[in-house]
C-alpha cells in the first residue's frame, strides 16, 4: 500500500507592503510523502512572497510537467511558472518557452551556489528568469496540519510567524 500525501490547511495573511497587496488566503495544501517539511515550508514561502487571487499550487512533485506553482491567464497562458530548487538546464529552458516570468527559489545555500556557478553561464540569455536563494534555516519548525501564519514583507524581507 503506498503512503498517502499529507493534507495541510493554513490560513496565511500576507501584508506586502513592497507590492501594497494585503490579503487572507485560506490554503489547503497536499504534502507529498518524499517531500521534507522544511521543502514544503519553502513552497509556502514562494506562494507568499509571488500572492495573488490567480496563483495556485499544481500537483508538483507529483508531476514533471508542471512547476510548483504557477499563475495561469483566463486564456490557459502561463504568467508565472515558479519553481524550487535547482532544476536541470532543460526544464528551465522549457519553462522560459512556456511562460513570461519564471522564478526559481533556491535554498541549501552551498547546494544552490554551486548550482548557480554552473548555470549561470547557461541561462543569461533568458530575459524572463529570475532566480532567489531563500535563506530560512529553521522554518519547519512552524509547520502544523492545521495553521494560521501571519506574513509579513517590506523592503524585500519576510517575516513569518
Amino acid at each position: 500500500m503506498a503512503i498517502s500525501s499529507t493534507i495541510n490547511k493554513i490560513s496565511l495573511n500576507i501584508a506586502d507592503m513592497d507590492r501594497h497587496y494585503y490579503q487572507t488566503h485560506d490554503l489547503i495544501i497536499a504534502q507529498h510523502p518524499s517531500e521534507t517539511d522544511f521543502r514544503f515550508m519553502i513552497r509556502v514561502i514562494a506562494f507568499a512572497a509571488n500572492a495573488n487571487e490567480q496563483l495556485s499550487f499544481s500537483k508538483g512533485l507529483a508531476d514533471d510537467e508542471e512547476p510548483e506553482l504557477w499563475q495561469k491567464a483566463l486564456t490557459g497562458d502561463i504568467e508565472i511558472w515558479i519553481d524550487l530548487g535547482q532544476p536541470d538546464e532543460k526544464r528551465i529552458r522549457k519553462a522560459c518557452g512556456r511562460a513570461d516570468q519564471v522564478m526559481i527559489y533556491t535554498y541549501y545555500e552551498r547546494k544552490a551556489k554551486t548550482w548557480w556557478e554552473q548555470q549561470q553561464g547557461k541561462l543569461q540569455r533568458f530575459k524572463n528568469l529570475q532566480v532567489v536563494h531563500i535563506n530560512a534555516e529553521g522554518v519547519e519548525s512552524l509547520l502544523k496540519r492545521s495553521m494560521q501564519l501571519q506574513c509579513n514583507i517590506q523592503d524585500g524581507i519576510m517575516y513569518l510567524t
